[in-house]
């Protein structure tokens, strides 16, 4: 909680929160005891109909044609054990890929929040969704350390990955 004594010190001070895994900014209450921002920040688990509650699971709508409902209904284990079973093996298939196209995402998304105004900005994220690290780093070289390091540090293991490719 390094942010908290900032904002204590100055409540106008602009504090923006992201997710490393994908890039989105987060919303934290920061008024309070650090007992009472960190309880708030905790996810309260609602039950919002059928499912099963003990294991977190919240009820989800799925739009599928008349043959997918026909195919999954003639499964043995029922629908949901079926669905679950195909998004298991597609994430099987290559774990490293769908972590490299997570990551491009996130590192995009803060992108866009945070270095939208910086020069080189629509030229690095171009960089960015091609994999083209060297010209990535060429283009973000002049902005801000801070940005430019948690960036970078976002999409390392991407950029490794796809020197492998």
């Amino acid at each position: 909680m390094e942010i908290k004594p900032q904002f204590d010190r100055d409540r106008g001070l602009l504090i923006l929160i992201f997710e490393d895994d994908t890039g989105r900014q987060v919303d934290f209450d920061l008024r309070g005891s650090v007992p009472e921002v960190l309880a708030r920040a905790v996810p309260q688990r609602i039950r919002a109909g059928p499912g099963r509650p003990k294991l977190g699971v919240v009820a989800r709508e799925v739009s599928l044609l008349p043959r997918h409902w026909e195919w999954l209904e003639q499964q043995p284990s029922g629908a949901s054990a079926a669905i679950r079973r195909l998004v298991d093996e597609a994430r099987k298939r290559d774990p490293g890929e769908e972590r490299t196209r997570r990551a491009i995402e996130a590192a995009g998304r803060f992108l866009s929040a945070i270095a939208g105004n910086l020069p080189g900005y629509e030229e690095a994220t171009r960089a960015l969704y091609a994999r083209n690290r060297e010209r990535f780093d060429e283009f973000i070289r002049d902005w801000p350390h801070d940005i430019r390091l948690h960036v970078q540090r976002l999409v390392s293991d991407t950029h490794q990955r796809c020197a492998h490719d």
